[in-house]
């Protein structure tokens, strides 16, 4: 199958997943396909096809001592690119999920975390780090004074 269309898909693929979290947190749709791990499984079998077809001599050698240069030089190859990027959606979007269920969980205010996490995982988890640690400072502050 022609790598481009399988790039395409694999971006369309999570989208439906982000949206769900960010703008209907609450609907009972949402909250049963974020329970299942399921969703991963298509994202994480491509990534599979695509790491074992990257797989070459120089691709194993860089991967077992992973140098700089080197790796820029393996990632230079569409499927090595690809099986990246797929990487990266798999761990964004667990993350998200993450994000998604512990704000539900302890009711957090998450959309501008997993806005931020969908296109940039890591700046995102800081952001709920962040926004977790005001809230709950914040909250348990106001009930001390209450009672």
């Amino acid at each position: 199958m022609d790598l481009n269309l399988l790039f395409n898909i694999a971006n369309i693929f999570v989208l439906p997943f982000w949206a769900l979290i960010i703008f209907l947190p609450n609907w009972s749709i949402t909250q049963k396909i974020m329970k299942s791990y399921l969703i991963f499984v298509p994202l994480i079998f491509l990534y599979i096809y695509l790491f074992i077809i990257s797989l070459n001599p120089e691709s194993i050698a860089t991967l077992s001592n992973p140098q700089l240069l080197d790796l820029a030089k393996v990632f230079s190859e569409p499927v090595v690119t690809f099986a990246g990027w797929v990487h990266f959606l798999v761990l964004d979007l667990f993350l998200g999920r993450y994000i998604y269920w512990q704000g539900q969980n302890e009711k957090i205010w998450t959309i501008h975390s997993l806005i931020l996490c969908l296109f940039a995982g890591p700046m995102g988890f800081l952001s709920h780090i962040i926004t977790r640690t005001i809230q709950t400072k914040f909250m348990s502050k106001n009930e001390t004074q209450l009672t």
